[in-house]
């Protein structure tokens, strides 16, 4: 059989933007300085997307109030439901949709205003709205902006699964007001804290000993200790993701807790506990794995224990917000459909010590053993 074969080569291509700039704002959060909605010197069209909890924040009162039914000039207004029970397809489609509506092009601009939902579902819509449009970020929950808004991972939930369907997608610009803390219930603030924990874990040992030593500040969401907190986390990640922005190395460590974590979200119900608390108890069960495998010395999984206990978060085996029988097979059936996996064994992040850490696929009988 005769075969003619050739190839086309392309050039390396980057997703949504060749580099994200990074803005801290002190004070009260202040869009319509930063965005004029309806200006008509404006470089191009602004879609706005935000969720019902952050329309409603008297800081947000001067800029919504600019749009007449989600419209100002050329600019536009789409309010979301709010939490992980929307972060779905079709609410990626309702961007989609209102966007094509309104007669948006490629050329025009996305913006998402809040927490990881909102940041996620705006930045995923804007990377297939017409194959590609920029998108900008507003992140208003601490786990957005130590987390979610940096480094260009989009999508949304399928099904009961995380994160299943998405792109990386960097966002043009990222607006940073930590002042949009102090407006979170205490649920969603001690959510962001898990994920600052995690990169105090696996990047920055003084901010470790702020978790450790400063948890009344903390807790009482001290303005300066948070400004330290946001910012260490920012510049850690972002360091990380200009090293790997695709995941195939040393950001992939960022998952610490987050296998564990994502299986008991979906076990648990999408929503039933924050994302945060999850990657907590994740984190826990991770150490304590850690130990079985005799990577960490006892002392070590202690203090950890003893500071997911500073902040409330869970260190039991099986967690309270799951119920019923074989919950340990039923994490481990979830852990074994995570993306982040390889082969037919769950690849999972340990670490040896503080700022010391491996990635391993790890027998399902190690994984069971700290799941009871």
């Amino acid at each position: 059989m005769k075969k003619d074969t050739f190839q086309i080569s392309y050039p390396s291509i980057h997703a949504g933007t060749e580099k994200s700039e990074i803005t801290f704002l002190a004070g009260k959060p202040d869009l319509v300085s930063v965005y004029n909605p309806g200006a008509q010197d404006a470089p191009c069209k602004r879609f706005f997307v935000t969720d019902a909890t952050v329309a409603s924040l008297e800081c947000m009162k001067d800029f919504t109030e600019k749009f007449d039914d989600g419209v100002c000039g050329n600019d536009c207004l789409l309010i979301l439901g709010s939490g992980e029970p929307f972060k779905t397809v079709e609410s990626v489609l309702s961007i989609i949709t209102a966007a094509l509506e309104a007669g948006f092009s490629r050329k025009d601009l996305f913006v998402g205003i809040g927490g990881g939902v909102i940041c996620d579902l705006t930045a995923f819509a804007a990377s297939v709205f017409k194959r590609g449009a920029a998108v900008e970020l507003v992140p208003t929950t601490l786990l957005a902006m130590v987390d979610a808004s940096i480094g260009g991972k989009t999508g949304c939930d399928y099904q009961t699964y995380k994160n299943m369907i998405g792109s990386f997608f960097p966002a043009r610009r990222l607006y940073y007001w930590p002042e949009f803390v102090q407006y979170l219930p205490e649920n969603q603030y001690n959510s962001g804290l898990a994920e600052a924990f995690k990169t105090a874990l696996l990047f920055d040992k003084e901010m470790y000993y702020i978790f450790k030593n400063e948890a009344e500040k903390i807790n009482a969401r001290d303005p300066e200790t948070l400004q330290t907190i946001i910012n260490k986390s920012v510049r850690a990640k972002a360091a990380v993701v200009e090293k790997d922005f695709t995941e195939q190395g040393i950001r992939a460590t960022l998952n610490l807790g987050h296998t564990f974590g994502h299986a008991l979200e979906s076990v648990a119900g999408l929503g039933k506990i924050t994302h945060g608390a999850a990657v907590a108890w994740g984190i826990g069960r991770a150490v304590a794995l850690s130990f079985k495998k005799e990577y960490c010395r006892e002392a070590f999984m202690t203090e950890i224990f003893d500071i997911l206990k500073l902040y409330g978060w869970e260190t039991a085996a099986i967690p309270g917000v799951v119920y019923g029988g074989g919950i340990g097979e039923r994490l481990l059936n979830v852990m074994h459909k995570d993306k982040k996996n390889l082969t037919e064994k769950v690849r999972l992040i340990i670490q040896k010590g503080l700022q010391d850490t491996v990635i391993e696929e790890v027998a399902d009988s190690d994984i069971l053993s700290v799941l009871k």
